[in-house]
């Protein structure tokens, strides 16, 4: 079993896709504190006229110890209102898949009960693998009932978790790899690899490209076929 394991961001660009791709089983890691004004609760997309914006959903957030798996949003009806606007660009410059990424935004922030920000971005990630045709299997850390030793460094969280899950095998993205002990997955029977993910160019015009954006921009100018295919590439090359 390939596993993978990250923080739920709001949005998050292709690379995060990738990794959900290329895995069997994917870890929300919800258990450790919360970022304010990170990934987590906001993303970039195209500015109407020059460069990019952020998107962001507004939190409560009540001190530095609050966990990923508390944090609350603020009225997800404005939120949604909010974002809905400035993607509505999106539209007037003929961007061919608007419709179908606003459903996207739409069911993302107002569809299900949990105001929780977790809860609206695994709903996020669970929509956008579906509209691309991946089959995600995702679960909340929080939630999976592990008996784990304590954790002190934080490359050991990937190594503790693969391990009670019987993964044979830990995904993870470039970045970090001096976080991870090669020889301590070895010792438990679990290889541990990197993505790498060259940059996905597409045609966006009459906007100027940029690179890393939330996947909203993605699949505002990709037909989900396509989206599907680059990320799957790799599937099986580890």
């Amino acid at each position: 079993m390939r596993l993978g394991i990250m923080q739920p961001y709001f949005f998050p660009y292709l690379g995060y896709y990738e990794l959900i791709a290329r895995t069997d089983r994917w870890i929300v890691f919800d258990v450790v504190k919360y970022t304010p004004k990170s990934w987590m609760n906001r993303n970039r997309i195209l500015h109407p006229r020059q460069g990019w914006q952020y998107v962001s959903v507004p939190v409560i957030h009540t001190g530095a110890d609050m966990l990923i798996k508390d944090v609350v949003t603020v009225d997800r009806a404005r939120a949604a209102e909010r974002i809905l606007g400035q993607i509505d660009h999106y539209r007037v410059r003929r961007a061919p898949h608007f419709a179908a990424v606003r459903e996207l935004v739409r069911g993302s922030l107002l569809d299900g009960d949990s105001a929780l920000l977790r809860d609206v971005n695994v709903r996020s990630l669970a929509l956008v693998c579906a509209y691309l045709g991946i089959n995600a299997h995702l679960d909340n850390l929080s939630e999976l009932g592990l008996a784990l030793p304590e954790i002190n460094d934080p490359g050991h969280w990937a190594l503790e978790i693969s391990s009670a899950l019987g993964a044979s095998e830990y995904l993870n993205p470039p970045g970090g790899r001096e976080l991870f002990d090669a020889a301590a997955f070895a010792t438990r029977g679990i290889r541990i690899s990197f993505t790498e993910m060259p940059v996905f160019v597409y045609d966006c015009r009459p906007y100027q490209h940029i690179p890393n954006l939330s996947i909203l921009d993605v699949l505002m100018w990709n037909a989900p076929a396509r989206v599907r295919e680059y990320l799957c590439r790799n599937r099986d090359a580890n």
